[in-house]
């Protein structure tokens, strides 16, 4: 069988991140360590320095999945799901897109998936799931919102509930999509099997702060991971 053409994929957002293990010198050093491993050809590392994973338009990834797409790559493989997005839903709409079918494979070195096995496609199956559950918890919530609005016609006071904004009227509210990508990230973490006390930090070491720029408390991260807005 001939080795699977794989593209790795490296991401850093800042300087920090090189404190956590994920600089791209570290994150090269492991796919290159994991290809010779498992047999891979690896065609092509591809790197998005200062990139965001708030949004999945990004030049290399464009780049990462194109190789896919043109018949040049059949697998992906990053180090941490992460450097791919900290969006549950842009995760899910990357594994639905590309790697529901089998055409290609993703792999992960961190958390020892390869969607070539029977057992990488099942862990596909169930962050598919957890990616469709967090669609329905933020509509719920956006629902919620929705309707608690619109029954008080305008924002009362108090704290803007974390995730939330006021809108400039200064009477309703919106989505804040930076503290909306942290309550994501959580509860990916705790359906991932994280404890209360590791989702906290969890989100120190990413850089998710709260506003106060301190770690979050357990009581904010139980409010995140019920979906309570």
């Amino acid at each position: 069988m001939e080795p699977t053409r794989t593209v790795a994929y490296l991401r850093v957002s800042t300087d920090k991140q090189a404190e956590h293990g994920v600089s791209l010198e570290a994150q090269r050093a492991k796919v290159e360590a994991y290809a010779q491993l498992y047999d891979l050809d690896l065609i092509a590392v591809i790197e998005d320095a200062g990139q965001s994973a708030k949004s999945l338009d990004r030049p290399g990834l464009d780049r990462a999945l194109t190789l896919l797409r043109d018949g040049e790559a059949d697998a992906i493989l990053v180090v941490k799901l992460d450097r791919l997005t900290r969006s549950v839903r842009d995760l899910g709409d990357l594994l639905e897109t590309y790697f529901h079918s089998g055409r290609w494979a993703l792999m992960s070195v961190s958390e020892n998936i390869d969607t070539r096995s029977a057992a990488g496609r099942l862990v596909l199956n169930v962050l598919a799931s957890v990616a469709q559950w967090e669609r329905e918890v933020i509509g719920e919530r956006t629902k919620a919102a929705m309707a608690l609005m619109t029954e008080r016609r305008e924002y009362t006071g108090g704290r803007t509930p974390y995730g939330w904004r006021l809108r400039a009227d200064g009477r309703s509210l919106e989505e804040d999509p930076a503290e909306q990508a942290v309550v994501a990230e959580a509860q990916l973490a705790r359906a991932r099997g994280m404890s209360l006390r590791e989702v906290v930090d969890h989100l120190d070491a990413e850089g998710m702060q709260s506003r106060r720029g301190t770690p979050f408390s357990l009581s904010a991260v139980s409010r995140m991971v019920k979906g309570a807005a």
